[in-house]
């Protein structure tokens, strides 16, 4: 990292400043039974995102065997480095500093390390809160990434470079004047940070609260009161979807008909054993997703058996007009997206949607993948304007609905349903319900599977509709819309303050390590005399005979540490 630095200030690798390295130790279950080990709290890489708040309250009790455990205990002012973990949004090489508050959990026990993290103990001579300041500064900062390997899932940090990384060092006091102003700093900035997420938060539970009253009547209720003699009523709009219904199933039953001319009227969805012209062709198994050659005979809409008693009993009270309506009384088919199998499908290179593209009320088009379809496909798994996109998995219940601006000729994967409603039906309507549900948690009532959840199209279509007339399900969406810019206009300042105050988190960190963030005193001990004393002690521990069983133990890591310490003493 390129900082210039005061003339009292020196530079060192962090390899110099280090009296004690040792990697952790997992041990056994903690209801092992042995004379030999003893119980420890052991701080994992979990233990590393909460840190600030939690400092290793939740970290695993083990049994430790007590020879591993004499070497390992942690004491006030140690640095933990993880040094395996990570992915691509998180780089291994997070650190933590062991204070007091963290060896006060369970007392009476003593804390150790995984063996996925490294212990790193300093001389006396550095403040550890000014080394651990600076190599979480070194982390954020991006250049940790230089020092990573393994695979995209899994990183690892490359220890024996990292312990080579520039160290710059002030003299001693001036370390103890650095940590107590980045202290004082933070805490301010932390306390606006709080106050940040404080509003988003707030933010989000009036966006909840504005879904909850929008389905519950109450945000057009002055509307519908002045609007009370035009309105139609949830019954009637009902039956008019039952109607929209039937005339769809004429007209699909009317293009079957046309699309096999050949075939006489009495033989029509007769199997082609059982008809003797040799111009009939096969009716393959279909359904409602399209009527083209190759499909079977559509099958008439059949109502679902109407909500039950102890289901209505469940749901909240609705204004006059409205209506609790099954989703599959209401929309005209709820589909299955296609199985993805590369070697029996056949047909055209097509783009599909998969569980990930589909955001809460938006999708996300940069990763499309392309699969095969037949002509006889395109329409059962394609997407048309106001078509409901649900997740079958993953995050069930995720939705978004589909627009013909988006310009693609989309199909769907099987972990999607596709939703399509009648006109007297507002798609939009319904996701704002899905979102609704989703926030209040109704929505995992519906969810199969213990560790995966489902969401089934059988419940899917059971699914409990709030429904009111199209006039105010549109002015209850405008309604919506409106009161929803204000909030992302909201959240996305309060996001901008969030990322402006962790730049201005690092640039503190920046300033401390440059000279500028104190200023220096003429009377401190320059740093030189310093260094120079911790590299006698360095020698001084590495000229100390130690016990071959404990060399044993050490990793490469620590053996070349060691061996290195006695090159130099």
């Amino acid at each position: 990292m390129n900082l210039s630095i005061p003339d009292t200030w020196q530079t060192t690798k962090l390899s110099e400043l280090a009296i004690f390295v040792l990697g952790g130790d997992w041990g056994k279950d903690a209801d092992f039974e042995s004379t030999d080990y003893a119980t420890a709290l052991c701080i994992r890489g979990a233990e590393f995102r909460n840190w600030n708040e939690d400092k290793g309250a939740t970290a695993s009790p083990r049994k430790i065997k007590k020879s591993s455990l004499a070497n390992r205990a942690l004491k006030d002012g140690d640095i933990l480095v993880e040094i395996s973990g990570g992915g691509p949004e998180q780089p291994v090489g997070r650190t933590v500093l062991i204070d007091k508050v963290a060896l006060s959990h369970a007392p009476s026990l003593p804390k150790i390390c995984t063996n996925f993290v490294r212990l790193l103990r300093t001389s006396d001579e550095i403040d550890s809160r000014f080394l651990n300041s600076y190599l979480t500064f070194f982390y954020t900062s991006g250049e940790i990434r230089d020092y990573q390997a393994g695979s995209n899932n899994l990183r690892n940090l490359k220890f024996n470079d990292y312990l080579g990384i520039d160290i710059p060092i002030p003299p001693f006091n001036e370390q103890h004047r650095i940590v107590a102003k980045i202290e004082e700093l933070f805490s301010d900035l932390d306390k606006g940070i709080d106050s940040l997420k404080t509003a988003q938060a707030q933010l989000k539970v009036y966006r909840q609260a504005l879904l909850k009253h929008a389905f519950e009547g109450k945000l057009t209720a002055a509307w519908r009161e002045q609007n009370r003699d035009q309105l139609e009523t949830a019954a009637a709009l009902q039956q008019r979807i039952q109607q929209e219904r039937a005339a769809r199933y004429r007209q699909q039953l009317a293009d079957w008909q046309d699309k096999s001319p050949s075939v006489p009227l009495l033989q029509r969805g007769k199997t082609a054993s059982t008809v003797t012209s040799p111009t009939v062709p096969h009716f393959e198994k279909g359904g409602l997703g399209g009527i083209c050659r190759g499909t079977s005979k559509p099958k008439a809409p059949k109502p679902l058996p109407p909500l039950t008693a102890v289901e209505l009993a469940e749901l909240p009270e609705l204004p006059e007009g409205w209506g609790w309506f099954a989703m599959g009384d209401i929309c005209l088919e709820s589909i299955l997206g296609k199985m993805l199998d590369k070697e029996k499908n056949k047909g055209q290179l097509k783009p599909y949607l998969r569980n990930i593209n589909v955001r809460w009320g938006r999708f996300d088009l940069d990763d499309l993948l392309e699969m095969r379809f037949e002509d006889s496909e395109f329409v059962r798994y394609g997407l048309e304007d106001g078509d409901l996109v649900v997740c079958e998995g993953g995050e069930p219940g995720r939705c978004a609905v589909w627009k013909k601006e988006f310009g693609l000729d989309m199909q769907i994967q099987k972990a999607l349903h596709r939703i399509r409603f009648t006109n007297s039906m507002n798609s939009s309507f319904v996701q704002m319900y899905f979102e609704l549900c989703a926030s209040n948690r109704k929505l995992e009532k519906m969810f199969t599977g213990t560790t995966i959840k489902h969401l089934t199209g059988e419940k899917l279509t059971r699914m409990a509709i709030p429904i009111c007339s199209i006039a105010e399900q549109i002015q209850i969406l405008l309604a919506l819309e409106s009161k929803f810019s204000e909030i992302d206009q909201l959240d996305q300042t309060l996001t901008t303050s969030l990322q402006q105050a962790e730049a201005l988190r690092q640039s503190i960190l920046k300033k401390a390590f440059s000279g500028q963030l104190v200023a220096q005193d003429p009377h401190d001990e320059p740093a030189a005399a310093l260094l120079a004393r911790i590299r006698a002690e360095r020698a001084a521990v590495a000229a100390k005979p130690r016990k071959k069983s404990v060399r044993d133990k050490l990793s490469p890591v620590e053996i070349t540490l060691l061996a290195s310490m006695n090159r130099k003493s």
